[in-house]
């Protein structure tokens, strides 16, 4: 190589390294050692949801959580009203008013007005909640203020219970949940839902047989479940498979995918970063990567890849799958593969979530692979 040649491969070597390569200072908030915003628990420093779940207590964050139960309906009534998620929403406003929200609170996530008229803990916990869900970042100062009003502990059992409406909100919403005959819808949305359910389930899924919930995970007072019988959580259940059982029939690649669909929809470097090199390696395309990083057309993208990408794309984005969107979905991977890609989806935003409230930073000297929007 002669002179010339050597410094132009060092010139483009430097305009191709990434500026966010280069080692920035962490916010003040952040702490060194996790590399988000709370302090590590142990000799060994937990990073990304491992570490933030070590600070929840061990209550169901629902039942028990120390801000109460009006407080914890409330969290999740904003999650339901940023994913504009109507069966969730009127289960819970009703379950909201029944253990005395304050109605103006209610009125406020529903129409979205200001909160300059709510009491102090109302008001922070909608303001987590519109920033997570609306900006996919939660600012300092929100932050700040919601750990000196609940504490840490507090607020990572608010946001774990936050992340796991999520969840449910994303499965719901994909398989058209409707409310059942006789029930009223109270959340107003921006589009009509889709009319492609099945009458007996008011869902795209026909009736299932219904598995119990994971054991341990509920305490035998509160099994009560707000859904009426043979709709919601419970039938989506019903027609999950296990995890091995779904990598076994659409590949990990696929699997892969679904992550990378949810974290970019949510804008979670820390995700997608550590998702894309095993996805790489899983067989996943370098097109299809690309297409999903930069919100690129699906056209001539594998069919099944595409029909995923254009399914999450409307159910993370537009909170609605049209039905020619769902059919398509459905047909090329099959209904049980399906369920399980939207679970996926569901986790991954669930796991976002905690993320983005503490702010996760990605390893030092990680060079980040989702660029901003």
């Amino acid at each position: 190589m002669n002179r010339l040649e050597h410094r132009l491969r060092v010139v483009t070597i430097a305009v191709l390294l990434p500026l966010a390569a280069i080692a920035q200072p962490l916010p003040d908030d952040i702490d060194p050692r996790s590399r988000n915003r709370l302090p590590p628990i142990g000799s060994e420093a937990a990073m990304g949801v491992a570490g933030i779940m070590q600070h929840a207590s061990d209550i169901d964050a629902r039942f028990e959580a120390a801000v109460g139960r009006a407080l914890s309906e409330l969290a999740i009534l904003i999650v339901a009203r940023e994913h504009d998620q109507p069966y969730e929403w009127s289960l819970h406003e009703l379950e909201a008013v029944a253990v005395g929200l304050d109605l103006a609170a209610i009125d406020a996530v529903k129409h979205r007005r200001a909160l300059d008229d709510l009491g102090e803990a109302e008001a922070v916990i909608i303001q987590l909640g519109r920033e997570l869900f609306g900006e996919h970042a939660l600012s300092a100062e929100t932050y700040a203020h919601a750990v000196r009003l609940f504490g840490q502990t507090e607020l990572v059992d608010v946001v774990r219970l936050m992340g796991n409406y999520v969840a449910t909100a994303i499965r719901l919403t994909a398989f058209n949940q409707h409310m059942p005959p006789g029930w009223r819808q109270f959340l107003p949305l921006p589009f009509e839902q889709p009319d492609d359910i099945h009458a007996d389930t008011q869902s795209r899924l026909p009736p299932a047989t219904p598995r119990p919930r994971t054991p341990g995970g509920e305490r035998v007072l509160y099994s009560r479940g707000l859904a009426p019988a043979g709709t919601g959580p419970g039938l989506i259940r019903g027609h999950s498979p296990d995890p091995a059982a779904l990598e076994a029939s659409v590949g990990r690649a696929l699997v892969d995918l679904a992550v990378m669909i949810t974290a970019r929809a949510y804008d979670a470097q820390y995700i997608w970063t550590t998702t894309e090199p095993a996805a790489r390696e899983h067989g996943l395309e370098p097109a299809v990567i690309d297409a999903v990083r930069s919100d690129g057309p699906t056209t001539g993208l594998p069919d099944r890849d595409a029909a995923l990408i254009d399914l999450g794309r409307e159910l993370l984005g537009a909170h609605t799958v049209r039905p020619q969107t769902y059919a398509r979905a459905q047909e090329l991977l099959g209904r049980s593969a399906l369920v399980g890609l939207v679970n996926v989806m569901g986790a991954t935003a669930e796991q976002a979530t905690l993320l983005l409230a503490f702010d996760q930073r990605l390893p030092a000297g990680t060079t980040p692979l989702l660029p901003a929007r």
